[in-house]
């Protein structure tokens, strides 16, 4: 299809759902939340229809609540990714390009099936041809059961087709008023820098191992370890992991595994990502974790990762303490220091929204982490105030961590979860010599001043 009726085609797509979604709103006669809610559906809509390029855009909305509303975001964590697979002949010709030998000659034996197939990837199961010694852990025997990700082939070259057929599309819609503010063209120069990123499977080979080295004396979490002498750029080979997704829980807990106390740890693993490790896994939907029949969380798909920066770390851990006990004042204050700030004046309106927000989603329990997110970033939307990338994702992968943790069991509060580690946390940062010596001169003067008035 040529670049032209590939555009018409994306433009004629998009502009039904966007009828669909004004009929539905009664032509914005409804609330703005609402609305918001109805079209942000049927842009998901379009782009499920729409193929690979526009899923991967709409996953990357998923992650960038500094750029669009979280109606949006939240929304676009539903697109549906499952594809007719492409035929094995075909795939298997990959092996022979990237790692010079025949999928017989590189594995025990390979199930022709594939496992799962979305726009980019397909998954498929083989056994190891050998012993195999990892970065991390012990030996992996011959016949150990594996995980084989592959980059269909022309998969790049469709996406990048994609977005030169859409960009002049979006350079249009950019200079209308109403759309200005989302930026949709860094939006799309961003996709189209993270797609080199993103079919390269050994970067979150490297990612997965890094995360195992991070956790490797946590007896709770393990990661798929990597065969590395049979990846390549378009191919991740992986030990094979057996487990539960969070949904069958049940069916973990009749075999023994206490699916309660893996939920809430993997809240407890999260903050220690964030506030000690520095990296977070930031895409943790139910079907990138797993419970082991061992009892224990396996991590995978390390596609999207977020860090802290350590000059950041006291700030996070004084708003987690602030939003642990609903202070919307410290929360405000705390959050200037990661760049998010409010103007003075409004700041004293902001803080009485949050503040109030925080009685409506914190009053009850569980407290209600994603209406809160939701109605914070809502808030941030509506008083214009910038929210930096990074607090952006971070957010919304602790929305994602409360859903995660209420897939096994609907009553856990990741909030009261989380508040004997953040109040350690906050009690650390306060102790650390540097920061009491930067205080001293600011004691003494304040006692002198006591003693003298």
């Amino acid at each position: 299809m040529s670049a032209r009726k590939r555009r018409r085609q994306i433009f004629w797509v998009i502009t039904r759902h966007w009828w669909r979604a004004a009929i539905e709103s009664r032509f914005g006669f409804v609330g703005i939340t609402a609305r918001r809610e109805i079209f942000a559906r049927e842009l998901r809509y379009a782009f499920e229809k729409l193929g690979p390029a526009f899923i991967k855009l709409g996953q990357l909305i998923s992650i960038r609540p500094d750029m669009f509303p979280p109606q949006y975001v939240f929304e676009m964590e539903n697109l549906r990714d499952s594809v007719t697979p492409t035929p094995f002949e075909e795939m298997k010709t990959v092996f022979e390009k990237e790692l010079g030998k025949t999928a017989e000659e590189l594995f025990q034996s390979i199930d022709p099936e594939p496992i799962g197939s979305a726009s980019i990837a397909q998954v498929y199961k083989a056994k190891l041809a050998f012993d195999y010694k990892p970065v991390i852990g012990d030996v992996m025997p011959a016949g150990t059961e594996l995980a084989i990700k592959m980059v269909r082939p022309g998969s790049e070259e469709k996406i990048r087709a994609d977005i030169a057929a859409v960009t002049p599309l979006v350079n249009r819609l950019h200079k209308l008023k109403p759309l200005k503010r989302f930026n949709m063209p860094q939006l799309l120069q961003e996709f189209a820098d993270s797609i080199t990123s993103e079919i390269d499977l050994r970067i979150e080979g490297q990612t997965s191992d890094r995360f195992a080295f991070d956790f490797k004396d946590d007896p709770y979490v393990t990661t798929a370890t990597i065969v590395w002498p049979q990846t390549s750029k378009s191919i991740l080979t992986m030990q094979f992991v057996e487990g539960w997704h969070l949904h069958e829980s049940e069916e973990a807990t009749a075999a023994g595994v206490d699916a309660r106390f893996l939920a809430i740890h993997g809240a407890d693993v999260f903050m220690k990502q964030v506030m000690v490790v520095g990296r977070f896994h930031a895409d943790m939907h139910q079907s990138n974790l797993l419970l082991t029949p061992d009892g224990k969380i396996c991590y995978i798909d390390f596609g999207i990762m977020g860090e802290v920066k350590e000059e950041h770390k006291e700030a996070i851990a004084q708003i987690l303490a602030a939003t642990v006990y609903a202070d919307a004042k410290r929360a405000i204050l705390y959050s200037a220091d990661i760049g998010l700030v409010v103007r003075d004046e409004e700041r004293e309106e902001v803080i009485g929204k949050v503040s109030a927000l925080m009685k409506r989603t914190f009053s009850k329990s569980p407290r209600d982490v994603r209406g809160f997110a939701i109605g914070f970033l809502s808030i941030l939307n509506e008083q214009r105030v910038v929210v930096p990338r990074g607090f952006g994702l971070l957010v919304k992968a602790l929305v994602v961590v409360e859903g995660c943790a209420q897939t096994v069991y609907d009553d856990i509060d990741i909030v009261e979860a989380a508040e004997s580690f953040t109040t350690e946390l906050v009690l650390k940062h306060m102790m650390r010599p540097s920061r009491l010596y930067k205080k001293i001169p600011l004691a003494i003067d304040a006692a002198i001043a006591e003693l003298i008035g």
